[in-house]
């Protein structure tokens, strides 16, 4: 089969298309046979070698590249046939779902929700995985306020979605020209990033924000618009801000499981979390699909198609 790789870890241009052996899956795995795979900035990442040397990685000769997925059941615990979504979250594989074939652990694929394309069904099953486990983390309740950076972004407009699907009052920047994409998610107010984000939010929410899922990045500029004792979603590894007038910060890494998968693909079907494909790409032709992500500016995700 064919797969893409990372081995020399310098960019879009450093990826290899490669021959390599169709993987067996053992118990407790699926193998899927790949029918879209989605193209995210982690995969960037890996392809750099940024997440080597962040340390989140060991470094070894290959990386394989590719997060989420959507095809059939080609073999293993589920019945063949079966159309699935999956996630590959374990960092230092040396194949991955940017290929023909994936085998994956089956706690980590779901049944692909009956209503989309497959196609579709690819795009968020590693970004809505990060806004549903940062909300998890955060633990609010109905009414409470939620900040949400990065919110034209593919997790943060998931994070939107989900704290309006959760009851949650929603605080969301962003872009001056993403407005009406982010209130179409269902913010409730929206601040462009050019502003001074906490003296905005202390218009709207004198106290502060109850949490933040800081899709962005931001850090403290962020975490000064929550109120004393709130909660703070850090999505990136490495070291994290500080936990400043007794706020909680959780350091929320992706993990696949098919519970949070499930969950997704029912709100998927009911229009909850939605799918935006700026793209397809064949597999031969995956580093153009990097470099275009790499320039960033893209509102939805870029697929390879094998």
């Amino acid at each position: 089969m064919r797969a893409l790789v990372a081995r020399q870890l310098d960019g879009p241009d450093a990826i290899e298309l490669i021959e390599t052996p169709v993987p067996e899956p053992a118990a407790g795995q699926v193998r899927i046979k790949v029918a879209a795979a989605a193209v995210n900035p982690v995969d960037l990442a890996v392809s750099a070698g940024v997440l080597v040397q962040a340390g989140l990685t060991a470094p070894r000769p290959q990386f394989g590249l590719g997060w989420d997925v959507a095809g059939t059941v080609d073999a293993g615990d589920l019945p063949e046939g079966t159309p699935v979504i999956g996630l590959a979250d374990l960092l230092g594989r040396s194949l991955k779902t940017h290929a023909e074939y994936v085998v994956l652990d089956t706690d980590a694929v779901a049944r692909a929700p009956q209503n989309l394309d497959l196609t579709a069904a690819s795009t968020f099953g590693l970004n809505a995985s990060t806004a549903l486990q940062a909300l998890q983390a955060l633990d609010l309740e109905p009414g409470q306020t939620v900040l949400i950076t990065g919110a034209a972004g593919g997790v943060g407009g998931h994070a939107v979605e989900l704290a309006k699907h959760f009851d949650l009052t929603v605080i969301a920047t962003a872009g001056n020209q993403d407005e009406d994409l982010v209130r179409s998610l269902g913010a409730d107010h929206f601040i462009a990033r050019s502003k001074d984000l906490p003296t905005e939010v202390r218009r709207i929410v004198p106290a502060g924000v109850d949490g933040l899922v800081d899709a962005a990045v931001i850090g403290i500029g962020a975490q000064e618009a929550v109120r004393n004792r709130g909660r703070h979603a850090h999505l990136q590894g490495g070291q994290r801000p500080p936990h400043l007038r007794g706020i909680t910060v959780d350091q929320v890494l992706v993990q696949a499981n098919q519970a949070d998968l499930r969950t997704l693909v029912h709100l998927a079907e009911h229009g909850v979390v939605s799918t935006r494909v700026a793209d397809t790409y064949p597999l031969e032709h995956a580093s153009l699909a990097y470099k275009r992500l790499a320039e960033g500016g893209l509102r939805g995700r870029l697929v390879l198609m094998p």
